[in-house]
């Protein structure tokens, strides 16, 4: 109509919009930063999700440990916010810039009643790249600021020079006490633990393998269970009995350890016992001990070792 002012044609609004960013401009060896895109995407519009893995980003000098993918939806507008976190390190000290290459994304705008991973791409999208200086920002050339002065400090009163002097005693007065701790306690841990009982010993070892016969061995939780429990039994009784601190020992090791000493314990079922004990912990569970020779283990310790 005449007298009507021109209405201005509105710039249509693109199906993906990209944006990036990094949390710091400068990093060091080992150090972590995080380069984050997001892709806004308009109403019934889909990125390809394998654009956005982190093999896709080309790096120069930079070295990607994880990625993080967040999806949400505008209600307002329907549109789809894809916010992407790649954690990212640098483990080189030659090179003064690393660099982030842009890239692109490629999307696709679905149908109604069509499944993401039927639709075909429809456009692509350049995600920015980014630039890190290695190391600090501030120029190497600049000149630190004179945080010294040449001028001398006014001398002390002599009340306030004195009291370096007191505070000094009241250190060392003070270390005295700590001294004297230290000492009590070191003249402690030198005192010989005292032993149980022989009675004590084998009435507790008779409760634990009583226990141990009554545990079920028919699964290999059971069996490991139960031969766990009777290998400490035997490293205790070789401890406790016949002087041996068999903690550490392992099978091949027992014989030597018992030689000499106060048993008549036969070393190689010792051994024999504690190699079952060893792979029923360690074996894979196609090697496990069988229930009986479990069982076995169990009666021999009772009758000939303990």
């Amino acid at each position: 109509m005449a007298g009507m002012p021109p209405v201005a044609a509105q710039t249509p609004q693109p199906d993906v919009t990209a944006h990036a960013s990094v949390d710091r401009p400068a990093v060091f060896v080992g150090d972590r930063v995080i380069y984050t895109i997001e892709l806004t995407c308009k109403r019934g519009v889909d990125i390809v999700a394998d654009d956005v893995s982190r093999d896709k980003l080309r790096l120069d000098g930079l070295d990607v440990i994880d990625s993080r993918v967040d999806r949400r939806t505008v209600a307002r507008d329907q549109s789809t916010i894809y916010r992407v976190d790649y954690v990212l390190t640098t483990y080189r000290i030659d090179q003064p810039t690393l660099k982030i290459a842009p890239f692109g994304v490629r999307y696709a705008i679905r149908r109604a009643g069509q499944r993401p991973e039927d639709a075909s791409p429809a456009g692509e999208v350049q995600v920015p790249g980014a630039t890190i200086a290695f190391r600090s920002l501030l120029p190497d050339e600049e000149e630190p600021s004179t945080i010294r002065s040449d001028v001398l400090p006014h001398a002390r009163r002599a009340r306030f020079a004195a009291l370096g002097a007191i505070g000094l005693g009241l250190v060392i007065v003070s270390v005295v006490p700590a001294l004297l701790a230290v000492v009590a306690v070191a003249r402690r841990a030198r005192r010989p633990r005292l032993r149980r009982s022989a009675r004590a010993v084998r009435h507790a070892e008779r409760i634990s393998l009583e226990t141990l016969r009554q545990l079920e061995v028919e699964t290999v939780e059971g069996r490991r269970a139960a031969l766990t429990a009777l290998e400490g039994l035997v490293r205790d009784h070789l401890r406790d009995v016949c002087g041996v601190p068999a903690a550490g020992l392992t099978p091949a090791d027992v014989p030597a350890s018992l030689t000499g000493s106060r048993t008549s314990v036969s070393a190689d079922l010792v051994a024999s016992v504690l190699a079952t004990c060893e792979l029923a912990r360690y074996a894979p569970v196609d090697a496990m001990p069988s229930a009986d020779a479990c069982r076995e283990a169990i009666e021999q310790v009772g009758q000939e070792i303990l």
